[in-house]
């Protein structure tokens, strides 16, 4: 008898990512499909849908596809659209990093406690409001709807919610979204990631050879997948995230919420995922080297041994996270000669807003830092790496995978 496969589908802004592991984590296969081979609008539900297809036909090819017994979706976060009776889009998506119409964000700003992940032009509620004038029968995230092909049920995540004005705490769409004036029942039912939601339909099992009962598991969003597939699973174990800016993770055993600093925490598998976002990271080392430039010099680096230089890291004034301060101005003097110098200097500037931001978080009640996963462009130069295990000083750990679709995976088995 051949074993058992859990699959894991990852909706990202370009394309869509298909993943098949087995019951000790290995990957058996997986497969990527691209938004603009099937369509010329990233934002058209239709567009994912085709995406999702070919990527999950090209995950089971050579595999049976019976041996799949769940499978799990993760999907932007923010990402919303209106559906009909049937499920049918109404129009197009508003998008994760779309900003809703101003009115419905300041209704929001007027109503929901300050701890909710609803405020912003960019939150679920504001876009869902905004949608409200499609007269839609639901208003769905995207790994929700994605789901729903497959299952033919309409619910959402804990983590794809929080943005809509979901509470993680009591565990459902508060009082106040109501006296907001919103239709809670254009909503969907809120499940845990990880807790089964259903079967797949009989034209999804005809569609793809999937055994009747193969199950549909609850997913997350794309940045809690991503933060699964690592391997981090340990109150203090943390994932950062060096790319154009620098995000942090950290695993807790009880929710953190400080909206000044951007902070929020999803629910995941019984813990707590908390976490923030800096203005530093790649993008301010770009500002001033290119990419070839920075390969070039990280030979001549010396990780162990410290610059001296105290930078602050900024492309521009204003910081979010460890600072909450919108005039925070960047720390870039002085500037040596050696570009090598200048370059650590950068380097160890990064690693100690990394720092803070690890601190400021253990001020908010967080555990101590245990670990560190990395993720993003930055994980690749070895001298960085040195340079903030001197800093942080923990284990710097490899993860598991940097892929979404392979935590959506985990999702999927965790459930069954």
């Amino acid at each position: 008898m051949q074993a058992d496969l859990w699959l894991g589908l990852d909706l990202g802004t370009t394309g869509a990512r298909a993943l098949l592991i087995d019951a000790q984590g290995a990957i058996v296969a997986g497969a990527k499909s691209a938004m603009s081979e099937h369509g010329p609008d990233p934002r058209d539900p239709l567009t994912w849908l085709a995406a999702t297809i070919a990527a999950v036909r090209g995950a089971l090819s050579g595999i049976e596809p019976g041996r799949v017994r769940a499978l799990s979706v993760d999907g932007t976060s923010g990402t919303v659209l209106a559906v009909d009776a049937q499920g049918r889009p109404l129009g197009e998506a508003l998008m994760y990093n779309d900003a809703a119409a101003p009115a419905g964000v300041m209704a929001i700003a007027e109503s929901a406690p300050d701890v909710s992940a609803a405020h912003g032009a960019t939150s679920g509620l504001a876009k869902a409001m905004q949608l409200r004038a499609l007269k839609p029968t639901r208003v769905l995230h995207q790994a929700d709807w994605i789901a729903s092909r497959f299952s033919d049920r309409y619910v959402t995540d804990a983590n794809n919610a929080l943005k809509t004005g979901f509470d993680p705490i009591a565990g459902r769409w508060p009082d106040w979204m109501g006296e907001l004036g919103f239709n809670l029942g254009l909503l969907p039912e809120v499940l845990a990631p990880g807790q089964i939601a259903g079967q797949v339909t009989r034209e999804a099992a005809q569609t793809f050879g999937l055994a009747a009962g193969t199950r549909v598991v609850a997913g997350t969003t794309d940045g809690c997948a991503s933060f699964l597939a690592t391997g981090a699973s340990e109150p203090g174990d943390a994932v950062t995230a060096l790319g154009t800016t620098l995000t942090l993770k950290l695993l807790c055993e009880r929710p953190i919420f400080a909206p000044a600093y951007g902070i929020y925490s999803h629910k995941l598998l019984g813990m707590w995922l908390a976490g923030g976002a800096s203005n530093t990271g790649g993008g301010a080392l770009l500002a001033h080297f290119s990419a070839d430039e920075i390969e070039a010099l990280t030979p001549s680096l010396d990780p162990d041994y410290p610059t001296g230089l105290d930078y602050y890291p900024l492309t521009r004034p204003g910081e979010r996270f460890p600072i909450a301060d919108p005039d925070f101005a960047p720390r870039l003097t002085p500037r040596p000669d050696d570009p090598a110098i200048f370059l650590q200097g950068l380097f160890e500037g990064v690693a100690g807003v990394e720092a803070q931001g690890y601190a400021r978080l253990a001020e908010l009640g967080a555990p101590a830092l245990r670990s560190v996963r990395t993720v993003g462009g930055g994980a690749k130069n070895p001298a960085w790496t040195r340079i903030r295990a001197r800093v942080l000083g923990v284990a710097m750990l490899a993860p598991l995978s940097d892929e979404a679709a392979y935590g959506a995976a985990l999702l999927a088995r965790a459930g069954t």
